[in-house]
């Protein structure tokens, strides 16, 4: 079924229900664009800004502990030549 099918329906049966007045069309529309919203993104596993900003300070993190660590080692094989 197509989106203005969807969308034709969805009128349609508002108005069969006895939603008449523009303001609760127009909210009942748009109540079904965010949950349709939601349920794009939901599907689509997005993070929210303060999220993937934690995570990037985390992976910066282990990115300077892992340089660390490599300078350790190469400093303790020069050592053992």
């Amino acid at each position: 079924m197509s989106n203005s099918e969807k969308l034709l329906k969805t009128l349609s049966s508002l108005i069969e229900n006895g939603i008449l007045t523009s303001k609760d069309i127009q909210k009942e529309i748009s109540t079904d664009f965010k949950f349709r919203r939601d349920k794009l993104i939901n599907k689509l596993e997005l993070v929210s800004r303060e999220e993937f900003e934690i995570l990037k300070k985390i992976v910066q993190k282990q990115e300077l502990a892992i340089k660390k660590l490599s300078k350790k080692k190469k400093s303790k094989k020069v050592k053992k030549s």
